[in-house]
């Protein structure tokens, strides 16, 4: 990966993060797992996305969260983060990138949940292990944009079956791609993501 770091500003705050810059056209946003657990956007998940989008010729950009890391300012329960959201999507824009996918891990895609409806130059959603039975996702209730969610058969904490549940509220044509034997950090199964995620790239060209 030729990722180079990055500054951008989030209100006051500056954000850091890691943009690869491989396309001029299309490219991703990825948010990062709990702050408070650790999660930064080094996280085994995080880099699985981006490489993925990456081998297929996407721009990507991974940041961390306010309060983490270098990324100035404080933890704010998913208000804030949305905040920082927009900011990263607006670096891509003004980067030249007009198609942007959004994709988030575990409290990421909450914070995804929680603004949908902000992030207006979103064309597509990927979640992997979006934890619905923690945190509250009824915002994502006939949300056409979200295309692909990635769980783990044995997710103790983002149940597969309850994400089944609810994804036909979200998109009745997204699809539900279960990785077995992944627990929700998915040690040992970067291979697995990326390879749902190129198939998805590959196969879903037309929503870009």
């Amino acid at each position: 990966m030729h990722e180079k770091t990055v500054i951008f500003d989030s209100g006051p705050l500056k954000l850091e993060g890691l943009f690869n810059d491989l396309s001029k056209g299309k490219g991703v946003v990825v948010a990062h797992p709990h702050p408070q657990y650790g999660g930064d956007m080094r996280n085994n998940v995080v880099e699985a996305i981006c490489d993925a989008y990456n081998g297929c010729g996407y721009a990507s950009l991974r940041f961390n969260f306010r309060g983490v890391g270098r990324s100035e300012g404080t933890y704010d329960n998913g208000i804030g983060e949305q905040e920082d959201l927009l900011a990263a999507i607006g670096y891509l824009s003004d980067a030249g990138i007009d198609r942007i996918d959004l994709a988030g891990y575990s409290f990421g895609s909450w914070v995804i949940a929680l603004g949908i409806k902000r992030f207006e130059d979103v064309n597509r959603v990927v979640m992997v292990s979006p934890p619905v039975d923690i945190f509250d996702y009824s915002s994502l209730e006939n949300s056409g944009r979200i295309k692909l969610v990635i769980a783990g058969s044995e997710d103790e904490i983002a149940d597969w079956r309850s994400v089944d549940k609810v994804l036909p509220l979200w998109n009745p044509d997204a699809r539900l791609k279960v990785i077995k034997g992944a627990d929700h950090f998915f040690w040992g199964m970067s291979k697995e993501i990326k390879g749902i995620l190129a198939d998805f790239l590959k196969s879903d060209s037309a929503g870009m």
